[in-house]
């Protein structure tokens, strides 16, 4: 397990991302890293972090979904109608919310200002992220699917690999993850100031759970869509 990436961890069973989450380690877009690197990096115990890993997927918890075993078209429809459409759909609700907090307690706690800039900057950029997949990385997954299963020739996709758009989508979400760590930051881990009131809880628990579902978005794309089908690329090409 020691030498096994983190975002390998992830995929085969859900569940180990709580363990890395409360150390505050990133297995959604720097999942390649394997458990004694990420160690390392953030001054823990190996033996005691594989000892938590271990813990949490002992036989009798309950098994979570198993995102590996599905075929990538099914995969790939799940990421946009659930991760997609829930960033659709909160993205205007938070931005109203964090405006509201800025007028109203924005002079008291400044930060609140960086934190919207933070997501409007984010809320853009997932918008165009999201586009692109939906035309040229899913509709190309799809094909090379249909391809394999039907026994058809695959015929040419828009662009020389998909690799290419592969490393696009995986940059654009290194910067993703990096301004959620701010705004993780400046908003004390999604903790409002002593004696805040509902509209203030309601913000930043809407915050995080965007950034929950932004995680696993990522984790669902970096750790098995995206290696998947570079995989079944190779396949078709006959060079695996």
């Amino acid at each position: 397990m020691i030498k096994t990436n983190i975002g390998e961890l992830v995929a085969h069973d859900y569940r180990v991302a709580h363990v890395f989450k409360n150390h505050k380690i990133d297995f959604y877009c720097k999942g390649k890293r394997n458990i004694l690197e990420v160690a390392e990096q953030n001054n823990l115990n190996p033996a005691l972090l594989i000892k938590e890993v271990e813990s949490v997927v002992s036989p009798e918890k309950t098994e979570t979904t198993d995102f590996k075993s599905w075929h990538l078209d099914l995969l790939a429809d799940y990421i946009e109608k659930k991760h997609h459409r829930y960033a659709e759909e909160k993205i205007p609700v938070l931005k109203e919310h964090l405006e509201k907090l800025c007028q109203v307690h924005g002079q008291d706690n400044p930060e609140l200002f960086k934190i919207k800039e933070h997501f409007n900057t984010s809320s853009g950029e997932l918008a165009m992220h999201m586009k692109k997949e939906e035309l040229l990385v899913f509709p190309a997954v799809r094909k090379m699917f249909r391809a394999k299963h039907s026994g058809t020739p695959m015929t040419p996709l828009k662009f020389e690999t998909i690799q290419n758009p592969i490393k696009t989508m995986m940059r654009d979400h290194d910067d993703e993850g990096e301004r959620f760590r701010e705004i993780d930051r400046l908003s004390n881990n999604y903790t409002p100031p002593e004696g805040a009131g509902n509209s203030y809880h309601l913000a930043f628990s809407l915050l995080k759970e965007f950034e929950e579902d932004l995680h696993m978005h990522i984790h669902l794309e970096n750790n098995i869509l995206f290696p998947k089908s570079e995989e079944l690329e190779k396949e078709l090409a006959g060079t695996h």
